[in-house]
């Protein structure tokens, strides 16, 4: 049976007759009785006690309210209301009143013309790249791209010369965790947002089981913070959802697809195959791309495969692997990304990247993240053997799903933000695949997975203008990822090193609190 269901959160109503619980999302409403003056532990899947579901999509937080007499929650950006005399402990369909809350800000868009000219472009276009090139942005959006002399430059456009360097499109981080960032109080300088930006990670899909995240993606489309594109698969679909049913699963589903408005969920060890199997097909029902991971298990990562997920987090549990999960995994086209600072069956990717680059004292690091978390993550590491480290082997299991025609994923897992994004990458290649396959694994593949490809992923013509500017050219060496000259995400261009804008406005980022710690 279901994994015991313990409850995230209680409120006992101010006469004590009656509990609000949120147990697995769901909230709950319990006739409390009194032995000896204490409220008894309550099983709300076999109670003894009047127990009644009231929600079938979930809620983000609930409360009392009226004195005790109204049971209110939220989901998203939707208030509901309900009198508790309304409350039967039947079967009845309760009169719920829903208030959706709107409100509507113009997404930030700059306005201006300027062009980068000089560098050569790695387009993603198939394996097109453009020597000498011109690349002109109007706004937020490429308007025309070709070599020197072959796109017309409209008069009065702000010209960058980037004569020599490399143009690629801005990574897209598959498996972000922004770890530190703050929770119900929204912090409008976000230093998870400032390095990972500063380091061209231009867009992230969080994995994560919290739904703040959404408030801070809104923050950044309108302007208001500065950051990537911070998308997320909002709270985690856990094994203890109890799903027992399509229906369901259907409505775990809407949860998403209505009220969190996002693309992507996360479906984590969800029960047994055919109730994943009810999340699949929900959210193919509803146009979601529900991701997932095995936690080790080859048979349940295959199963994924199989039944249709568009995603599988975190490194299979076995390497190497051979033709016959190298070829399921690329015809059925799932989005695999390893995570190689975390992989499965050996010791973690990021330590070897921790003991081999220096991060503590990298003065760019230090810029961007408050110095107590780089002495936290990077002082008294573990050490191991080279032989220790799994990310090789399985990296090497990705470059065969590659070159049998899969999808493979840049995520960083926020090992450190920013730069362990660029050491996925690096650990990618160290399986034999080429540069410009790990390239297309943090940019093009990473906008598929998430679907944003209409938008972002490549430079062309038409997409947003999401785009790093290297002083030397990763396509002869993986780590020239690093070389970040310029970064550009929605049209907005930036120094690397400092985040200080310079199109369409010469803006210097703030003064951040730990810079003054660290002097």
């Amino acid at each position: 049976g279901p994994a015991p269901k313990r409850a995230q959160d209680v409120r006992i109503s101010p006469d004590g007759d009656y509990a609000l619980a949120l147990v697995n999302q769901q909230l709950y409403v319990v006739a409390v009785p009194r032995i000896g003056g204490a409220p008894p532990t309550v099983n709300v899947s076999d109670a003894s006690v009047a127990v009644r579901k009231l929600t079938e999509i979930g809620a983000d937080y609930f409360a009392w309210a009226d004195g005790g007499s109204t049971i209110t929650w939220g989901l998203g950006a939707s208030f509901f209301r309900l009198p508790l005399a309304n409350v039967t402990f039947e079967t009845l369909k309760l009169p719920v009143e829903e208030l959706e809350v709107v409100v509507e800000r113009p997404r930030h868009i700059p306005k201006g013309v300027i062009a980068l000219r000089g560098a050569n472009v790695i387009t993603m276009r198939g394996e097109e790249q453009i020597s000498d090139a011109e690349i002109v942005i109007t706004n937020n959006r490429i308007t025309a791209l070709g070599p020197r002399g072959s796109v017309t430059i409209p008069e009065g456009t702000r010209i960058i010369d980037v004569n020599g360097m490399t143009i690629m499109p801005g990574i897209v981080d598959v498996h972000a965790h922004w770890f530190e960032i703050r929770r119900g109080v929204l912090d409008t300088h976000n230093w998870n947002f400032f390095a990972n930006l500063a380091y061209g990670v231009t867009t992230g899909r969080d994995a994560v089981n919290h739904h703040d995240i959404f408030a801070y993606q809104d923050l950044v489309d309108v302007g208001e913070i500065l950051g990537p594109r911070a998308f997320s698969t909002g709270p985690e679909i856990g094994q203890n959802s109890n799903i027992e049913s399509a229906t369901d699963a259907n409505d775990v589903v809407t949860k998403f697809a209505k009220y969190y408005r996002t693309k992507t969920l996360k479906s984590y060890l969800v029960g047994n195959r055919t109730q994943r199997q009810w999340v699949v097909q929900a959210s193919q029902e509803q146009g979601m791309m529900p991701t997932t991971e095995g936690a080790s298990s080859l048979k349940l990562d295959l199963t994924h495969a199989i039944d249709g997920f568009s995603g599988n987090e975190h490194s299979f549990g076995t390497a190497p692997i051979y033709k016959d999960v190298v070829e399921l995994v690329a015809q059925v086209g799932i989005f695999y990304t390893p995570t190689f600072m975390q992989a499965y069956g050996g010791a973690r990717g990021e330590h070897d990247f921790y003991l081999s680059t220096e991060v503590h004292d990298d003065q760019k690091l230090q810029r961007f993240i408050p110095h107590n978390l780089l002495d936290s993550r990077t002082k008294r590491r573990p050490w191991y053997r080279k032989e220790e480290y799994i990310y090789p082997r399985a990296a090497a299991a990705a470059a065969k799903i590659v070159r049998a025609g899969g999808r493979v994923c840049v995520g960083s897992h926020g090992a450190m933000q920013g730069i362990s994004a660029h050491w996925d990458m690096w650990a990618m290649q160290s399986g034999g695949m080429t540069n410009f396959e790990v390239l297309r694994a943090a940019t093009l593949h990473g906008a598929e997975a998430i679907g944003y490809a209409q938008d972002l992923g490549s430079i062309e013509v038409g997409k947003l203008a999401d785009l790093i500017v290297l002083v030397e050219n990763p396509l002869g060496n993986i780590r020239n990822t690093n070389t970040i000259k310029y970064v550009m995400k929605n049209g907005e261009l930036f120094e690397g090193d400092t985040l200080n804008q310079i199109w369409p406005q010469r803006k210097t980022l703030p003064r951040m609190w730990w810079w003054e710690e660290q002097q």
